[in-house]
């Protein structure tokens, strides 16, 4: 994947993902009363980080947790942007909100943007963030889905390990699969494998050339179906699979996989030789926030060390603040090495911009997929 620099900006997220003390109230004077609704993914905001930005800020937060982008994008759509001040869009989605009106525009001078890494903001302008010209979302973490494994059932390796583990004889009524992102680490696979009639990226650029990959890659999925135990969509059924469905192969998040291991289940993480699939996320402003001053309160929150460690530490998702380093913790810190080994960081897959039509398409094969 070339769209950006990757060498540079995983070097530098690598030590800005790692975790760290809190900030004093005199640091975030801005929004220093009042109260900021918070619409981001389950799991993210826990209750240390409510709890000091609170105290940091003196605004009140109130978090609401969805599943997905499609629910997301979904919910913005059905209140016409209102109802939050906050919302955590893929950046390679925010280009979707755009076009149906639902976000502001950034201004970046209520941004502390020495606080963001660099190379994560020179980035995420490519990546979906900027549209048009004008900046919608502020990147304040990123992560990767790969190959969750139970390591005394299927080791992985790093180097050998790849997407077609999943689909081989041997993963038959053991693996777990996402509809749509496992149809493309299966994609990725069988591009390695000389088997797709067109490159692989060309598939968000152009319709036909979707269609075309597309066709040849549900074919090989249904085909191969007797392997997926369990499909997931969030992340309490991505966890599930493996801590009580039989799962002992998967495409999962970081996330999933940290938080098994965290338990003291057997589940190791790696990224495979096609890449792991690498997503940027951040902070958007939709159109009908009540508390902007606020909302930008907490998106400079985000981007301090402080609340960079309470996120990472609480996730095993990778922050963008720099200086998080500092307080990550043992168990992520050695996740993050385990997961990320060798030339790992320099082969990320960053997930290319979806526009809506690629997306409506794509829920089609994933739909196809599910009900074969």
């Amino acid at each position: 994947m070339t769209l950006i620099n990757r060498r540079s900006f995983v070097r530098g997220a690598a030590v800005a993902s790692l975790a760290a003390p809190l900030v004093s109230r005199g640091a975030l004077a801005q929004g220093s009363s009042g109260s900021v609704n918070i619409f981001a993914w389950a799991g993210y905001i826990s209750d240390d980080l409510l709890a000091a930005f609170e105290k940091a800020t003196g605004i009140k937060p109130t978090y609401t947790p969805y599943g997905t982008n499609d629910e997301l994008l979904n919910q913005m759509r059905a209140s016409n942007g209102t109802g939050y001040d906050i919302i955590w869009p893929a950046v390679d989605r925010v280009p979707n909100y755009v076009e149906f009106g639902l976000l502001k525009e950034i201004d970046d001078s209520k941004v502390e943007w020495d606080k963001c890494l660099p190379s994560a903001a020179k980035s995420s302008e490519v990546l979906g963030a900027v549209v048009d010209g004008k900046r919608y979302q502020v990147p304040t973490d990123w992560g990767t889905e790969a190959l969750a494994f139970d390591r005394n059932d299927n080791p992985l390796e790093y180097g050998t390990a790849s997407y077609g583990d999943i689909w081989k004889p041997e993963s038959a009524g053991k693996a777990t699969v996402r509809g749509h992102s496992g149809l493309v680490g299966l994609a990725l696979w069988m591009e390695s494998e000389g088997k797709l009639p067109h490159p692989f990226l060309d598939s968000f650029k152009d319709e036909a050339i979707m269609k075309a990959n597309y066709d040849v890659v549900l074919a090989e999925a249904i085909a191969r179906k007797g392997n997926i135990i369990q499909f997931w969509s969030n992340e309490n059924e991505a966890q599930g699979a493996f801590r009580t469905n039989g799962a002992k192969i998967g495409q999962t998040w970081d996330s999933s996989a940290a938080t098994l291991a965290k338990e003291g289940l057997p589940v190791g993480f790696i990224a495979p030789k096609e890449g792991a699939l690498a997503w940027m996320e951040g902070i958007s402003i939709p159109t009908g926030a009540q508390n902007v001053d606020q909302a930008y309160a907490f998106l400079n929150f985000m981007l301090s060390p402080e609340a960079g460690a309470l996120y990472a530490n609480h996730t095993s998702i990778n922050s963008t603040a720099v200086g998080a380093e500092a307080h990550l913790s043992e168990a992520s810190r050695t996740f993050f090495t385990g997961a990320y080994p060798g030339d790992a960081l320099e082969k990320l897959w960053w997930w290319p911009v979806q526009e809506n039509w690629f997306v409506a398409l794509r829920n089609e094969y994933q739909d196809k997929f599910l009900s074969a």
